[in-house]
């Protein structure tokens, strides 16, 4: 160990030698390496975690930029967990780094949870926040969450010593028309700073032992007012005893919308023409888009629904299948005797984007 290096830390009194030393035997998984995860990396990386496990499957694009701050234009198109590999290796050479280039699924959640001791929910989503809490449960992992809307922000850690869960505060996932989109609202860029520096805070607690840490309560952040709140919530003793991930973890949805599996899709792709919609922003698009689709952002799909044949079927895709999901809502309503078929969880799935 470096004394000198930690030496700030070290000589506080309530922290010492010891919590330095569990800090460097630690193995934290951080999920997402956007606005949140990287504030967490950063610190974690300084303050001498052992061993930091990071999962995404993202590239870098220009609206990343104003938030996700350990990106540069001319990272621009790059993976993101090569990129941040590369600067947190230049940060502290001594941490352990382990990359994962994919998204967290039901069929891997938990063959790499598993080999941690917390886990940092930094994800953007909520069919990754359900299924990050279901695999702690299972695995009796801590897990560290934070979220972000606009100005504001919220922290807390789950599963913790055998404390309350995602599920106990929100038992269930919310309709897909329910969901706000980070598109469409937006986040000022200062405030996934301040809420994945909590998170990180909130992780050396749980690893050191210091401190009370943020279980059974949700911290409120507000950052137009500069408020913070701290909201109580108990444990509901059936969402400790999770003992299987679900079947799926896609959205429900008030209608019962027909999907494809990416896979499926890019096959059908091959074989024959078909009426591809997609609703993500003209930002978005241009990053990667599919040649054939026609492009109307969600926001402007009532306006412009006539640009589509709704003699034919319609197939409909965005980046992660949420916002999917809510235009085939639109649209069955404007035309209900057309076939809408959603591509279950967007470009993401998509192999060609992946390989980007």
């Amino acid at each position: 160990m470096n004394f000198d290096r930690y030496s700030r830390q070290t000589q506080l009194k309530e922290f010492g030698l010891e919590a330095q030393k569990k800090l460097l035997n630690a193995k934290v998984l951080v999920v997402g390496a956007g606005g949140l995860g990287i504030p967490v990396l950063t610190y974690l990386n300084a303050m001498g975690v052992g061993t930091l496990g990071l999962i995404d499957n993202d590239v870098v694009s220009e609206s990343n930029l104003h938030r996700q701050v350990a990106y540069e234009e001319k990272d621009l198109g790059h993976s993101k967990i090569k990129t941040l590999i590369q600067k947190l290796k230049a940060q502290n050479s001594k941490t352990k780094l382990i990359s994962y280039q994919t998204f967290l699924t039901k069929e891997n959640a938990l063959e790499i949870i598993v080999g941690y001791d917390v886990v940092v929910d930094a994800s953007d989503n909520f069919a990754t926040r359900y299924l990050v809490n279901d695999a702690c449960v299972i695995l009796s992992k801590p897990c560290v969450y934070g979220a972000l809307h606009s100005f504001e922000g919220q922290v807390s850690v789950f599963n913790y010593k055998n404390g309350p869960t995602y599920r106990c505060l929100f038992p269930k996932m919310p309709n897909a028309m329910e969901v706000p989109n980070c598109d469409e609202n937006g986040v000022l860029g200062v405030v996934p700073g301040i809420i994945g520096n909590l998170q990180a805070l909130e992780t050396v607690k749980v690893i050191t032992e210091i401190g009370k840490v943020l279980s059974g309560k949700l911290l409120l952040f507000d950052g137009l007012n500069q408020n913070y709140q701290k909201i109580n919530f108990s444990k509901v003793l059936e969402n400790g005893e999770i003992k299987e991930l679900q079947e799926t973890y896609d959205f429900s949805c008030d209608s019962a919308i027909v999907s494809i599996k990416a896979n499926e899709f890019e096959a059908l792709l091959k074989s024959k023409k078909v009426q591809l919609l997609d609703v993500r922003t003209a930002e978005e698009y241009e990053n990667f888009h599919i040649n054939s689709s026609i492009h109307i952002p969600i926001l402007e799909l009532e306006d412009r629904a006539y640009e589509l044949d709704f003699s034919n079927t319609v197939y409909v895709v965005c980046q992660s299948g949420i916002r999917s999901q809510q235009a085939i809502t639109i649209l069955e309503k404007m035309q209900p005797r057309t076939s809408f078929i959603h591509v279950n969880g967007g470009l993401n799935k998509f192999t060609v984007y992946a390989a980007k």
